[in-house]
Parts: C-alpha cells; sequence; structure tokens
C-alpha cells in the first residue's frame, strides 16, 4: 500500500505509476511515428471533408517550408486565429515542424484582446479565418506582426468550399467586410510551401511548443511555457489511462467527437494531439453552438468512441428532440472538462446513451490534464478522479502546510506536464510555486483515502464560463474606461446553463449611466462569454479597511 501516494492503490490493473517518454525527444517525432504507422487511415474530417494522415504530413511539411520561406526560424512565434476546420491542424503541425512556437488564439476575441495577445506573446505572424480578419484590422497598427494569412471556412473543400464560403459570406453575413494591406490564403502558402524543401530542425524536449493564454494568479491574461516534453508527458498519461477502458472492445480505429475548440487546451491535447498519437479520426466540429447541426452529424456517423465536452454541451445536445435518435452503441468514454459536470446532466447522459461522463480536471498549465475518473467507472461519481501517472497532487493550507486526507485546502500540483512558468513574467511564475515546487491551482479541495479528488470551490476570483476563464480584473478594467463608472466590481453568480456568469456591481459618476450602455461598452471590448449577464447599481461598494474592494462580500450577498 502507498500511503504517500493513495491514489495509486486505487489504479485501474495495467495503468503504470510512471509514463516512459523514452526514444521521443519532440512532437515532431510523435508525428512522424503516426505518419509512417498510420498513412492511408482518414485524420481529420470536417464537413463532409476528410484528410489522410499521408495527407496531414504532406500539407503540414509544405506549411513548415512556407513558413521558413518567410524567414521563420526556430522559436518565432506563430498565432493561430481559427475554431475547428481542417487548416487549423496543417498550420499547428506545420509550426511545429518549422520549429516555431503555437500561440492559441481564441477567435471571439475583440480587437484589444486580440492586440494584448499578439504584442505579449510576440507573435512574427497570424493565421486567421476571413470572418475574424476585421478584428485584426482595427487592431493591426498596434502589434508588430509581420505576416498574415487569412483563410476561408471552405477553402480547403473544393467545390464544395465554393458552396459554403459563399452561403457563409452572402446568406448568413457571417464574414463582416476587412480590408488588409498584405497578406496570404492558405492555398497559396501551400503551393510556395510545394516550390521549397523544408529544411529539418532539431528539437530537444527543452524546446517551448505552445504558449498557452491563460489569466495565471493574477487574472491578466499571460503565457502558459508548455514546452514539448510537457505535452508529450500529457500525450502519454492520457494514453496509459485509457488503455484499461479498451482493452476488451475491438476498435479497429479511435473515432474523436471533436467539438470543443482545439485553440482550448483540452480539445488540443484529448482530441488533436493524442487522436494523432492514436491513429485516430477527429471528427471536427466547426460550430458546436449549432445545435440542431450536431445531432445531424451525430446522426450521420456510424460510430464514434470519444466524446469530450463540457456540461453545458452535454445539457444543450440532450434538449434536442432528435437526440434519441443518435447511436452511441460505440461510445467508449464521456469526458466531461473545463466546468463541473452537474449530477442531473450527468444522470440523464447515461439514461439516454448507456455512457458515464468520466469527470476530469486540468489547467492550461498542465497541458491540461490532471486528474481524471476512468473510462471503467459505471456512474457518475461527484469526484474528479485520481491523479495520472506521475502527477503528484497535494492539498496545502494557506501557510504551505500539507493537509491529512479528508481535509479541504488548495490543490497543488507537480508532474511532467506542468509548464516551464510564464511567458516573459518570472514574478507571476515565482507567486504560482510553493516552496517545494508546486504549482497553486487556485482550487480548493479535498483527497480521500482512495486517492480521489475533489473540487470543493475556488480560491481565485476567476468565472468559470461554460468552461472559460473569466478575469474580474480584465472586465473591471474594460469597465472602468467608461466615463460614468466610478467604482466598480465583477464577480461570478451561478447559472444554470454556463455555470457561472458575470455579475458586475457599479458606482456610478455619472447619473445618466444606464445598464444599456454598460452592455454596448462590453459588447465592444469584452467577448461574449466575459461580457455581465447581471448588471446591479450601487451607493457604495464593501471595502477593506486599505480600500481595497471586497469580491467575496458582493458574492455572499
Amino acid at each position: 500500500m502507498n500511503q504517500d501516494k493513495p491514489w495509486l492503490n486505487s489504479y485501474p490493473e495495467g495503468v503504470p505509476q510512471q509514463i516512459d517518454m523514452t526514444g521521443v525527444d519532440s512532437l515532431n517525432q510523435l508525428f512522424a511515428q503516426s505518419f509512417e504507422q498510420f498513412g492511408d487511415r482518414l485524420a481529420f474530417s470536417c464537413m463532409g471533408k476528410s484528410i489522410t494522415f499521408q495527407e496531414l504530413d504532406l500539407a503540414s511539411t509544405q506549411f513548415a517550408a512556407y513558413l521558413q520561406s518567410l524567414g521563420l526560424n526556430k522559436g518565432d512565434r506563430v498565432a493561430l486565429m481559427m475554431p475547428n476546420v481542417l487548416q487549423y491542424p496543417i498550420a499547428l503541425l506545420g509550426a511545429l515542424k518549422a520549429g516555431c512556437v503555437v500561440v492559441n488564439v481564441n477567435p471571439m476575441y475583440t480587437s484589444r484582446e486580440l492586440a494584448h495577445q499578439l504584442k505579449d506573446s510576440g507573435a512574427d505572424m497570424l493565421v486567421i479565418l476571413e470572418n475574424f480578419a476585421h478584428v485584426y484590422e482595427k487592431a493591426a497598427n498596434q502589434v508588430a506582426v509581420k505576416h498574415v494569412l487569412v483563410t476561408s471556412v471552405g477553402e480547403l473543400m473544393g467545390l464544395k468550399g465554393w458552396l459554403i464560403n459563399g452561403i457563409l459570406r452572402y446568406v448568413k453575413k457571417a464574414v463582416p467586410a476587412w480590408q488588409l494591406n498584405s497578406f496570404d490564403t492558405f492555398q497559396e502558402a501551400l503551393c510556395r510551401g510545394q516550390q521549397h524543401s523544408l529544411t529539418p530542425v532539431n528539437l530537444t524536449p527543452d524546446d517551448v511548443a505552445f504558449l498557452q493564454y491563460t489569466g495565471g494568479t493574477t487574472g491578466v491574461a499571460k503565457g502558459a511555457v508548455l514546452l514539448h516534453k510537457n505535452i508529450l508527458a500529457n500525450i502519454h498519461q492520457i494514453e496509459a489511462w485509457i488503455q484499461p477502458g479498451l482493452k476488451h472492445r475491438s476498435i479497429d480505429q479511435l473515432v474523436f467527437i471533436c467539438a470543443l475548440p482545439m485553440y482550448h487546451i483540452f480539445a488540443l491535447t484529448a482530441c488533436c494531439l493524442y487522436g494523432i498519437r492514436a491513429g485516430g479520426l477527429n471528427v471536427l466540429v466547426t460550430n458546436p453552438r449549432d445545435i440542431q447541426g450536431f445531432v445531424r452529424l451525430l446522426s450521420k456517423l456510424k460510430k464514434f468512441h470519444i466524446f469530450p465536452a463540457v456540461n453545458t454541451l452535454f445539457n444543450a445536445l440532450m434538449n434536442h428532440p432528435q437526440f434519441s435518435k443518435i447511436d452511441f452503441s460505440n461510445l467508449l468514454v464521456t469526458i466531461g472538462g473545463g466546468m463541473a459536470v452537474q449530477k442531473s446532466v450527468a444522470d440523464r447522459w447515461q439514461a439516454l446513451t448507456g455512457s458515464p461522463i468520466a469527470e476530469g480536471y486540468g489547467l492550461s498549465e498542465t497541458s491540461p490534464v490532471v486528474c481524471c475518473n476512468t473510462p471503467l467507472i459505471d456512474g457518475f461519481t461527484g469526484h474528479i478522479g485520481l491523479p495520472l501517472p506521475g502527477t503528484d497532487v497535494l492539498i496545502v493550507d494557506e501557510h504551505e502546510h500539507s493537509l491529512p486526507l479528508g481535509q479541504a485546502g488548495e490543490i497543488c500540483i507537480r508532474g511532467p506536464q506542468l509548464m516551464a512558468g510564464y511567458w516573459n513574467n518570472s514574478q507571476e511564475t515565482q507567486q504560482s510555486m510553493t516552496r517545494a515546487g508546486y504549482f497553486k491551482t487556485g482550487d480548493i479541495g479535498q483527497m480521500n483515502q482512495d486517492g480521489y479528488v475533489k473540487i470543493i470551490d475556488r480560491k481565485k476570483d476567476t468565472i468559470l464560463v461554460s468552461g472559460f476563464n473569466v478575469y474580474p480584473n480584465e472586465v473591471e478594467e474594460v469597465l472602468a474606461m467608461l466615463p460614468g463608472v466610478a467604482e466598480c466590481a465583477a464577480v461570478g453568480v451561478r447559472d444554470e446553463q454556463s455555470g457561472e456568469a458575470v455579475k458586475v456591481f457599479i458606482v456610478k459618476k455619472d447619473p445618466n449611466l444606464s445598464e444599456q450602455l454598460v452592455l454596448e461598452h462590453c459588447k465592444a471590448q469584452l467577448t461574449n462569454y466575459k461580457r455581465p449577464k447581471h448588471i446591479e447599481f450601487r451607493e457604495e461598494l464593501p471595502k477593506t479597511a486599505v480600500g481595497k474592494i471586497l469580491r467575496r462580500e458582493l458574492r455572499t450577498n
């Protein structure tokens, strides 16, 4: 029995205590193995158009050669601002093949948010979907991006793509007008890459693969520096964790439903990168908010095995009248992450699909998976499962002393998937670590005698809206731009649909300041999930003796 790490006693048979990563130094080596082993298999499918591993290898090599032809070198940053389209994995793998660092950008960002991330990361290149090019246009004169590539949803889909683009541009009006002085298209990039040969780049496990932006511990967006070895470790951890569920199933090829955006760390590692490692097919859902289209897609699929999603998406799918017609007989594991899964949603999902939701837990800083329930559970557990192989989890008090099993404290993490630190911010990195070298998550939890971890609450003020972090500091900073605002505070409140929603408290400087004015201002400055759902005007806000606004008191009241 392992007393120091009780979770090891609860591991399913066949799951190792540590992971073995010998022989693979970079993600590029991992990809090369998959391309050689699974060349003829389908790798990604989107809107009926599919590409094989062989085609993915060729296109990503062309993209890498294109980047090198532009003068991009090892360590240069390439920002990707796209939803789930075929161009994303091609650009992602191409950037890594060229030795570049991938900077994932949320396509729903406003120009202010985009400008911050491009400046902070020092991005040399931006690959952006035309639907969002107008956002970059407004930010272009504030950033030092040297090269821009603009693509469209249907660009790689042949004749069908022309139809898709026509509908998006002229029927749905989903592409606002934009104008840029200089840019390439994705097809131009691949053609240019064909004319150049890729110069191989020597990568080590300690080279940077991703800058994954998150709020860190203070709420100001910072890039978590994820090395090749961090992502490799998490891929191997996921692979080891899922093996017991595969043992007694005869599956020719794993099929992933990739409805969560790949620019988010959850789908990036658990679907895109692990899928490549496993020789799986990722079925990409470009717009998961189109529930009718999503249900139609699932109904057409002959089989799918791995379905990661967030609570709100599970709920929305089940509320569609055609949901019951989907064939879930091949579903191996449903993974709930990004936000807490509600028991009522999990129980209903299991009743309708026959598959329990295995809840997991992770962060951008941990590549992301830290804990997960095993695929062998027979019902919803209400906890986030066990630490993955090689992962060490401590529950500590405010003095960083380890607490006995069963007591609640801050969840702290150490493991091979833990980031190298925050990009160009040693102070923030230092503040996020304990003296013993564990990452402080800001989440309050407890561990039982069998090593299972349960989330109790969040220590930090982060608001979790449908799996996305919203940082009160940023919302308050935007509100403070309004001349009519004297003081403000943002907190999270419970919300049935999104888990939490943003509520703001405002003390007026101008008596004419209205709720409508506040909402219009926030719409221009904040992406949709960060905007306040509730606004309350007050005469004054509660403060500490030194004048700091007490968000906790506002939440409680």
